[in-house]
């Protein structure tokens, strides 16, 4: 009976160990990536916060890394590195439909929710700089080359008739850098597309009188018209203390995430968020909304997404 006893006993214990064993590789499968951008920016400054909260309130562990923005967030899902990201919605069509950025169609990825709008923001500190037109002949930054930053500064210099390359000095900045160069007089713009307020311009707006130039109505109607997913934005006065509003356009800040990430742990991302805006520490919680969140029509969303939305009464469209 004492050898038995023994018997039961190691056989318990080695049981108790391949379950424990099995337990922690259930709980690693739940911590997740989410790749944002810059740490200037808004998307690593929100995505912190929802992060924080997604893994407060769930057992969906998400850690929110900087990164090299859209195109290198989808990258990031594509390679596997991360499991969730921010990207511009304009951004998102071109991967999924291999276009522009992207050489090949990324069509692993789905919709997680779109957040809220991102302003193309043409920010100086020279007040002459009224127009668009202005900058011919001007050095300005328009993001990395092949950036989302880069093909919003095209298609607007594009629409009055200027070429990024030939009718501008390009130069191909981050926000952060943008913002020191503009401090030093060594460019006379940059383009920086994010929510605002943005963390590098409010900072630039501390010690100088910041203006962002204006799209005239004209403008935006032949933008919008060609490149639908531009929408008119006006950027009020107080946002970097500026003399007067300025309008712009925006585009959408949309989070993906890889198709092989389960049901549970997508569900869990977006009703962490919805179900918790008013404990979510950022400004752009207050810009959330479920019509927005269900806007994206370019890529279809994630089935964990598309459980919530449908508790909420919203159809979305799936693969």
């Amino acid at each position: 009976m004492k050898k038995n006893a023994i018997k039961v006993l190691a056989v318990v214990s080695a049981l108790v160990l391949v379950l424990g064993i099995l337990a922690g590789c259930g709980a690693s499968s739940k911590e997740f990536n989410f790749t944002t951008g810059g740490d200037t920016g808004t998307y690593y400054a929100f995505g912190g916060v929802m992060a924080q909260k997604i893994s407060e309130v769930t057992d969906t562990k998400v850690t929110a890394i900087t990164s090299g923005g859209s195109k290198a967030n989808i990258e990031a899902l594509q390679a596997g590195d991360a499991q969730f990201g921010f990207t511009q919605s304009d951004v998102l069509a071109y991967g999924y439909n291999g276009e522009r950025l992207f050489d090949e169609a990324v069509k692993d990825i789905s919709t997680v929710a779109a957040l809220y709008m991102e302003q193309v923001q043409i920010v100086t500190l020279d007040p002459d700089i009224q127009s668009v037109a202005d900058l011919a002949g001007k050095s300005v930054s328009i993001g990395a080359a092949g950036s989302g930053v880069y093909f919003n500064a095209v298609d607007i210099l594009g629409a009055y008739g200027l070429d990024a390359e030939a009718d501008i000095k390009p130069t191909y900045q981050s926000f952060a850098d943008s913002v020191e160069s503009l401090q030093d007089g060594s460019i006379d713009a940059a383009f920086v597309v994010a929510g605002v307020p943005t963390n590098a311009v409010t900072s630039l707006a501390a010690t100088n009188d910041v203006y962002l130039v204006s799209i005239d109505a004209e403008h935006i109607a032949a933008l919008t018209a060609s490149s639908p997913y531009y929408t008119e934005y006006v950027v009020p006065a107080s946002t970097y203390d500026m003399p007067e509003d300025a309008t712009t356009v925006a585009v959408g800040a949309v989070v993906i995430c890889r198709d092989d990430v389960s049901e549970d742990d997508v569900y869990n991302f977006v009703s962490g968020v919805f179900n918790n805006l008013d404990n979510l520490a950022h400004d752009k919680a207050n810009e959330l909304s479920l019509e927005f969140a269900t806007s994206v029509t370019d890529v279809p969303y994630h089935a964990g997404a598309a459980k919530y939305f449908a508790e909420q009464g919203i159809t979305v469209p799936t693969k």
